[in-house]
């Protein structure tokens, strides 16, 4: 019987990158007055009111996209992009969105499968541009429309 043995750095090593993999996504900071990166970004359990918009981002056959690409909230919904396939992040560029205030920051890299970014939507009414910004040239760009 052979035995195979793992050298303990390469144990080590794959530890450390199970955890930084776990933890991928997770990092949040705090600003002056207490309040974390992450309470902009909660999940849907921690919001009373409104609804949860799932916007899925792919990368397949059939090309770069948002599905859906064309989305209608209310203030206090929240939009939850989801990884479906490919790497992917989400931005609402200001030069798009021209006189629109309170644009949320583009998001970091989506990179793991089912990983999200939820937005909750706290804009005017009107309609708003997003696009990943690596895809837009290939056409992943959408459209947030907020209702009173």
């Amino acid at each position: 019987m052979m035995k195979l043995t793992v050298p303990h750095g390469a144990r080590a090593a794959a530890i450390c990158l199970a955890l930084a993999a776990a933890a991928c996504g997770k990092e949040t900071k705090s600003d002056a007055r207490g309040a974390s990166e992450a309470d902009e970004h909660k999940p849907a359990a921690e919001h009373a009111a409104g609804r949860v918009i799932v916007v899925e981002a792919y990368t397949d056959a059939n090309g770069n996209y948002f599905k859906p690409a064309e989305v209608v909230a209310k203030k206090g919904d929240i939009v939850r992009f989801t990884l479906k396939m490919g790497v992917h992040n989400v931005d609402f560029l200001p030069d798009s969105n021209p006189g629109k205030t309170g644009l949320p920051k583009a998001s970091d890299m989506l990179q793991l499968p089912d990983q999200t970014y939820d937005f909750t939507v706290n804009l005017e009414k009107g309609r708003y541009y997003f696009q990943c910004d690596p895809h837009a040239p290939l056409g992943m760009k959408g459209h947030l429309t907020v209702e009173d």
